[in-house]
């Protein structure tokens, strides 16, 4: 990569972080993609993909593997606290979790493949929308554009705090926990406070099932019986005091290494929560939000990114854990060899969702160059 196409990527980027939009909210950031993308002479861009996705191929007229590229578009619901000269300019948004970065990290490979088309079959490049609620994943691979040139592997990166800046870990089978938010709703009868005997209050419930639903999944080693659960948000009753509550709600994340044993733990928590209500006298409703399965890397995509950096002189390392963050990039591993590798951000750098994280600009020209040597090694065999 060239200085110039650096700082040229690297003032996208700024551009892209002062202006955050929220999962399936994507409209501008989308139509800045796809302008950008248009300018490379990709042989099509597809938008509106799943939501505001943009897909752009690239074809080399021969026959052969067809190799996508996946990155986020979506910003989070958090005020930035930062002096930076490019702070964003939307208040209460702010790209922190690095999704600008990746963005103009595949914009790289867009710009190389400009000047140079694959040696045969294909690169699709992905802007996937809605990574942060797990909705976008599942919305992008069902939209028949995208069936259309769904490709054979698939790689991805995400940056990662307390990593090394430029040092690149990856994990070959479970990559990313299993998670998903349990929202309970409890249900009974609201009263006078002078005469809560004629009432059903939930508080009961409430208080017993705070610290049960935690000692349910307590954390620990990170294996096959990985169980976290997360009580994330409680709330009891009306703002009053002339009024015995009647109606509690209650927010957990669970969080496991496997989908097998995510199913186990719902299973548990739905028989304590409805044991629970049913002792107190209470209805109780559940659903599930924000739901992300697995995501588990291909040995043998592992293999081909990791090969990628040693040719680059990047160091990388096999680490025999998932991270405990969840990623719906797991999705693609459906129809696709996939596998996603770590890219650090710096010892001391904020973490992901900090106020005041930022994507180090360093991390452009390593990750695109990643992705190329990946890109290049995948068409130069036979799979």
């Amino acid at each position: 990569m060239t200085p110039e196409l650096i700082a040229r990527l690297t003032r996208l980027r700024r551009e892209l972080h002062q202006n955050p939009e929220l999962s399936g909210q994507e409209e501008q950031t989308a139509a800045r993609i796809a302008d950008v993308l248009r300018e490379t002479g990709a042989d099509r861009v597809l938008t509106g993909v799943g939501g505001h996705g943009v897909v752009a191929v690239f074809e080399s007229g021969k026959p052969g593997p067809s190799v996508g590229i996946r990155c986020e578009l979506d910003g989070l619901p958090i005020q930035e606290l930062s002096d930076l000269p490019y702070v964003s300019q939307i208040k209460g948004k702010g790209h922190l979790c690095g999704h600008d970065g990746h963005m103009v990290i595949v914009l790289g490979v867009a710009e190389a493949l400009k000047g140079q088309r694959p040696k045969k079959g294909r690169v699709v490049l992905i802007f996937q929308p809605a990574e942060e609620t797990g909705h976008g994943a599942i919305a992008f691979r069902a939209d028949p554009q995208f069936s259309e040139i769904s490709p054979d592997i698939v790689l991805s990166l995400h940056n990662l705090p307390g990593l090394e800046l430029g040092v690149v870990e990856l994990c070959a089978g479970p990559a990313n926990c299993a998670s998903r938010g349990m929202q309970i709703v409890l249900t009974g009868k609201t009263s006078h406070a002078a005469a809560p005997q004629d009432g059903v209050s939930p508080a009961g419930a409430l208080s017993v099932l705070i610290p049960a639903l935690a000692e349910l999944g307590a954390g620990g080693e990170m294996n096959d019986d990985y169980a976290l659960t997360t009580v994330t948000h409680a709330h009891l009753g009306e703002r009053t005091v002339g009024v015995a509550p009647g109606r509690a709600e209650l927010w957990v994340t669970l969080r496991t290494v496997s989908d097998r044993q995510m199913t186990r733990l719902m299973t548990d928590a739905e028989a304590m929560v409805h044991e629970t209500a049913h002792a107190e006298g209470l209805t109780v409703e559940i659903t599930y939000d924000e739901v992300f399965e697995a995501c588990v890397n291909h040995p043998e995509t592992v293999s081909i990114l990791r090969q990628s950096c040693f040719d680059q002189g990047i160091e990388c390392r096999l680490v025999d854990q998932p991270q405990r963050f969840s990623e719906d990039f797991g999705q693609f591993a459906k129809s696709a060899r996939a596998a996603m590798f770590w890219l650090g951000s710096g010892r001391d750098h904020p973490q992901l969702h900090n106020p005041d994280y930022d994507f180090p600009d360093a991390l452009i020209p390593v990750g695109t160059m990643i992705f190329l040597n990946g890109i290049d090694a995948i068409l130069r065999d036979e799979r």
